[in-house]
């Protein structure tokens, strides 16, 4: 089974997705977050540091797009193919409502006609094999039926379901059942995101559904960088390691945004890590905190001498 990491806004960009793999290989694809092509047809500044050869090098990397609009989101294909990049990732399932208030994203899935009609178009002209990231649904998993007959009428290099609705965002259970339901109902290779955590967790998915093709993971792979060594059986995250791939992850930050913004960028990290110290507020708390680099390294250098990471 192959794991992937997902996309994650503020988490997962060029430098992270690098020193992760340097520090924890065997992540088979990372995505990056949404790149969103617009009728001006030039990438942002913004755009380009996430995709421009150079700083990924090495790192099997997957640009994931957002948009509405065919001749856009061609545009953007071409332009990843002359980059060098094998494959895109169409984004149909973020659920923020400033995405969906612009109709992209999940907003998407409300129309499967609309929906339709974009994916022929795409998939008549891509130049690079395209895959989709979906929800269940708007508004209910009972919608997911209708979609999956759009997805299935199209040679999709593979089909990512978060396996909640867009009216659910991130919160409450997952529907693994509906999940289950798809694979049974497609021959397009299927990939599960939602609410992985632990190497447990891709287990008992792996059991639930063998021939499973996928399993993309967020945060979970950000709160224990080995993750995806422990489900396939390897060595359990150790403190010392979290401690070097942290103070590098630190210092590569330090040095291509500065300081400060390495600072604030960790925090987004720490807002994950601290999942792995239940107990450890005290500490933690003082990095969420901190108010310029050298506090929030002496809290963090704190936590990895005085605390314990889960058995």
């Amino acid at each position: 089974m192959l794991y992937y990491f997902a996309p994650m806004e503020g988490l997962t960009g060029p430098v992270f997705r690098r020193v992760h793999h340097e520090f924890f290989p065997g992540v088979d694809r990372y995505y990056t977050p949404f790149l969103s092509p617009t009728q001006n047809h030039v990438f942002t500044a913004r755009d380009l540091r996430e995709i421009l050869p150079g700083e990924g090098d090495g790192v099997p990397t997957v640009p994931q797009l957002l948009g509405k609009t065919a001749a856009d989101l061609l545009w953007a294909m071409e332009e990843l193919a002359t980059m060098g990049y094998g494959e895109v990732n169409l984004n149909l399932g973020c659920p923020s409502s400033t995405v969906t208030a612009k109709g992209k994203g999940s907003a998407l899935l409300g129309d499967p006609g609309a929906l339709a009609a974009l994916l022929e178009e795409l998939y008549a002209a891509a130049p690079l094999p395209l895959s989709l990231k979906t929800r269940l649904g708007l508004r209910e998993v009972g919608e997911f039926a209708g979609l999956l007959e759009v997805y299935n009428r199209f040679p999709a290099a593979e089909l990512i379901v978060h396996a909640r609705t867009r009216a659910e965002q991130y919160k409450g259970p997952v529907h693994p059942e509906v999940f289950a339901w798809a694979a049974a109902h497609t021959a397009l290779p299927l990939c599960y995101n939602g609410d992985v955590r632990t190497a447990e967790d891709c287990r008992r998915l792996e059991e639930a559904l063998p021939g499973l093709h996928a399993v993309m993971i967020g945060r979970g792979l950000v709160a224990n960088p080995a993750l995806v060594r422990e489900a396939r059986g390897g060595e359990k995250l150790a403190m010392d390691e979290l401690r070097s791939f942290h103070d590098a992850l630190f210092a590569a930050y330090r040095q291509r945004y500065g300081a400060n913004n390495a600072m604030h960028r960790m925090k987004e990290v720490w807002a994950c890590l601290r999942e792995n110290f239940p107990e450890g507020g005290h500490i933690t708390g003082k990095i969420a905190r901190a108010k310029d680099p050298e506090t929030l390294l002496y809290w963090a250098g704190r936590a990895f001498a005085e605390l314990k990471l889960p058995e």
